[in-house]
């Protein structure tokens, strides 16, 4: 059922994920108890389909309470509990509320970066989302910094034509931009369009083997 709901969730069908979300939480408090780390999953889920629907009041405390299961029962220094503290710094993030973010994915990129090595992809996810709220307090150079270290590890651990790659050169050229580089600027754009452009012809081409797959059966 949770998986049924992230395919649902993933497909834009948020009403459909939210429902199946909602069903798995009720038998895992009744099968496991309220504490158990699949719980807190399910309730991640759950609050990323509110945080996409900017329904922050309800995302915020079941971050908060699938952050508690999991400092609880895996430690306050494990990459899961990264992963939980990094979308509470998103939900902020997203409501520009850039004084609480901060700290938040100042603690995510920490632990990540102590649990799991200096070029760890997350790691790179870390450095993408500090960049993000210190370009939007205008604080360019810190950003760019962070942008530089996110794509070095991109590029090196997720390859040259990762979409997560195009997303943060893309980024980093709107900085660019901002600080009047605009030659640098558009030619990393160009560069992040040629990648995303690459990865929807391989995913649609999936697709259309998945379905001659399905005919033949």
């Amino acid at each position: 059922m949770n998986n049924l709901g992230e395919v649902c969730h993933l497909s834009g069908r948020f009403r459909e994920a939210e429902a199946l979300y909602r069903q798995v939480i009720v038998v895992l408090e009744k099968a496991l108890g309220t504490e158990h780390s699949d719980l807190a999953m399910t309730l991640c889920n759950l609050a990323s389909v509110c945080l996409e629907k900017q329904r922050y009041a309800e995302a915020e405390p079941l971050f908060r309470r699938a952050l508690a299961i999991k400092e609880r029962t895996l430690g306050k220094r494990h990459p899961d509990v990264a992963t939980i503290v990094s979308n509470l710094g998103i939900m902020y993030h997203d409501q520009r509320e850039y004084a609480q973010a901060e700290p938040l994915f100042l603690r995510s990129l920490d632990i990540r970066e102590k649990a799991l090595g200096a070029e760890h992809p997350a790691l790179a996810n870390a450095f993408h989302n500090l960049a993000k709220v210190y370009f939007e307090q205008h604080r360019y150079s810190e950003a760019e910094e962070l942008y530089g270290k996110a794509i070095v590890i991109m590029e090196k651990k997720l390859g040259p034509e990762h979409p997560d790659l195009a997303h943060t050169l893309s980024r980093y050229a709107s900085l660019l931009q901002k600080t009047k580089r605009k030659a640098q600027a558009s030619g990393l754009k160009t560069r992040a369009q040629t990648i995303l452009r690459r990865n929807a012809i391989v995913a649609n081409q999936a697709v259309d083997l998945r379905s001659l797959d399905r005919q033949k059966e």
